[in-house]
């Protein structure tokens, strides 16, 4: 009766002795053969430990007559699956390092700055609200905004930048750290 292995399927022992065999014969070219091509004795042991593991899955397939030249395709192909592990992990390293450290706004002072520019804005009288949403809001070019107010655009400028005058007064008075930021999101450039 056939031994069993932890794989749970049966060992011949005429493979066990093949590979046994196989094994003390060619570990130390194929180590060598390794050694030579790469730098990291641990991912030499790693190596040479997979060649001999696929020897041993694929035994079948190992020709008795050019048993080394198999064993070293073999390392060859596992130290170019190793090199291109290596060099997508050194590939993530860096697209790591690239993106580095980001500072991130505390999201309450956001929610602050909005309730800031919510109260300045409420306090304002109603023709100025109004300029505001037409620019802000609305997103209307000054020629047309005006058309909606019945005024030239030079007049909706004038009133425009008084609105914004007008809100930057309210928000200084409320808050002036959040205030300043949230003006930078209603486009108040004006000084």
């Amino acid at each position: 009766m056939p031994d069993t292995y932890a794989g749970g399927g049966d060992v011949n022992t005429t493979d066990e002795q093949r590979f046994t065999e196989l094994y003390h014969e060619h570990h130390a070219a194929v180590d060598a053969y390794v050694r030579r091509r790469l730098d990291s004795a641990h991912a030499v042991d790693d190596v040479v430990a997979e060649v001999f593991l696929t020897a041993w899955r694929r035994l079948k397939e190992v020709p008795s007559s050019a048993v080394l030249p198999w064993l070293y395709a073999t390392a060859r192909r596992l130290m170019a699956n190793a090199r291109r592990a290596d060099q997508r992990r050194a590939n993530l390293a860096a697209a790591a390092a690239e993106h580095g450290r980001h500072y991130v706004d505390d999201p309450a002072d956001g929610v602050a700055g909005n309730l800031a520019v919510a109260a300045a804005f409420d306090a304002l009288r109603e023709q100025d609200k109004e300029v505001l949403r037409l620019a802000l809001w609305e997103e209307l070019p000054a020629r047309q905004a005006a058309k909606v107010l019945g005024c030239t655009t030079a007049s909706f400028h004038v009133r425009l930048h008084r609105a914004r005058a007008r809100l930057r007064h309210q928000l200084a008075a409320t808050s002036p750290s959040p205030a300043q930021r949230a003006l930078t999101t209603l486009g108040g450039a004006d000084a």
